[in-house]
């Protein structure tokens, strides 16, 4: 008797643990139930995915959603529709919210906010804080807790943990891994009058390489004497690069596709569109985040999907705020990367699923297997589309890569078998949930 599947993704090239190869999947109540030649099987929808490659679900553990309180830059629909639409399957989401993400009832209203409302899966970072740092190991279990992160500089009010006491008491609680914002707070304040007004380019000169790597230096030390896991997002430094590399034992390493793109070329181009923290740098040190990434140093890329409206960015530097939209551009600028050779299609699927899996410990997540949920990033390697700010799905409408030409682009989204984007479009109502982790179960 043959066998039958809700959905079936038939003559694709599968991207997966096991290599590269023609397989088709099988989708049952939302899992993978089988691989392999299904030419014989019926299901409920085939779908045609010959000439594309099928990846396991793209998964972006770092964005800024904006909800609630900020929602007039973005929301969870929002941002998670402009998720699916650029291929991401999950996304983890940051606490600096209004209200701060901080405690149990503020993780809870969040997940109650996304569930069946967001596009994608989620899960929401807690974040540490002096007042709640006795309270971290039982934060970072709760459902829907992606864990715990920290922000050593650029923010404000009790988000901010810039001294080393108060990095200590943090990770002297936390058991999962904890993610930080890396930048020295103290040197940041030192350094204000260099900034200056007009003057965009003048953003990595205030917050300059010492003020990366001092920060860094200082976690990794606190780290070791814990005996604490650490995840360093957005890390923009050939030194921290090396640094990083010497402590891979606790140390895991995000890079994101602003940082790899850009350089400080952007300031004078698209002014402060190209603002954000930590700063786009000049092009030796776009270069070294290449290189740590072909060395291995990197574990994962993230977005920083941080959107503001056009109006606040056109606001003279420094008032303009920092950050850019980046959750539905990750996939094509890195498929753009892997045809120019730069990254290969496997170490593509490491950074973006694998990784993420690997370091964080998601539940049934990260790979094409049978019993994993049935989260799948369709893309066309041989597509050639040009990024414009008229596709950006967020609610800020513009991108800084707006007109680069990119050869590679994402198709299709399935969020636990559902075919959620095919094509350039949004074809089922929202069925986000949260993500599960091993270490909260």
């Amino acid at each position: 008797m043959p066998q039958t599947f809700d959905v079936i993704l038939s003559g694709g090239a599968l991207v997966n643990h096991d290599g590269e190869g023609l397989r088709d999947v099988g989708v049952r109540d939302g899992k993978v139930a089988e691989i392999g030649d299904l030419s014989r099987a019926s299901a409920g929808e085939t779908i045609d995915c010959r000439g594309l490659h099928i990846l396991p679900g793209v998964v972006d553990s770092q964005v800024h959603f904006r909800e609630p309180g900020l929602s007039h830059k973005e929301d969870l629909e929002s941002g998670s529709r402009s998720a699916v639409m650029g291929g991401v399957t999950a996304v983890f989401e940051m606490p600096n919210t209004s209200p701060l993400t901080t405690g149990e009832a503020a993780l809870a209203d969040k997940v109650a906010r996304g569930t069946g409302r967001m596009h994608c899966d989620f899960a929401f970072w807690v974040g540490g804080t002096h007042e709640n740092a006795k309270d971290l190991a039982a934060l970072e279990r709760l459902p829907g807790a992606a864990g715990i992160k920290v922000f050593m500089g650029s923010s404000t009010g009790s988000l901010l943990v810039a001294d080393d006491d108060g990095l200590a008491d943090v990770l002297a609680h936390t058991r999962r891994r904890a993610a930080f914002h890396s930048e020295d707070e103290f040197r940041l304040n030192e350094r204000k009058p260099l900034r200056v007004e007009g003057d965009p380019s003048s953003h990595p000169v205030w917050r300059d390489v010492e003020t990366a790597l001092r920060s860094t230096q200082r976690l990794l030390k606190i780290a070791r004497e814990k005996g604490a896991l650490i995840h360093v997002l957005h890390v923009t430094t050939a030194e921290e690069i090396a640094l990083l590399a010497q402590h891979k034992d606790l140390a895991t390493v995000e890079v994101t596709p602003n940082h790899l793109t850009l350089d400080a070329e952007a300031y004078g181009r698209i002014g402060t569109l190209a603002q954000m923290n930590p700063p786009v740098r000049d092009a030796r040190h776009r270069d070294a985040l290449w290189e740590g990434l072909r060395q291995g140093v990197v574990d994962v890329i993230g977005s920083d999907h941080a959107p503001h409206t056009l109006e606040e960015k056109a606001q003279p530097y420094p008032k303009s705020p920092s950050g850019m939209t980046g959750v539905q551009t990750l996939v094509p600028l890195l498929l753009d990367a892997v045809n120019a050779g730069k990254l290969t299609l496997a170490r593509f699927v490491d950074l973006t699923s694998a990784g993420p899996n690997r370091i964080f410990g998601m539940a049934g997540k990260g790979r094409v297997a049978k019993g994993y949920d049935a989260d799948f990033t369709v893309v066309d390697l041989k597509r050639r589309e040009t990024i414009r700010n008229e596709w950006v799905a967020s609610r800020v409408g513009w991108t800084p890569f707006h007109g680069m030409e990119v050869t590679g682009w994402p198709v299709g989204t399935f969020v636990r078998g559902t075919k959620v984007m095919w094509q350039g479009e949004l074809v089922t109502p929202s069925t986000g949930r949260p993500v599960r982790f091993q270490q909260a179960l």
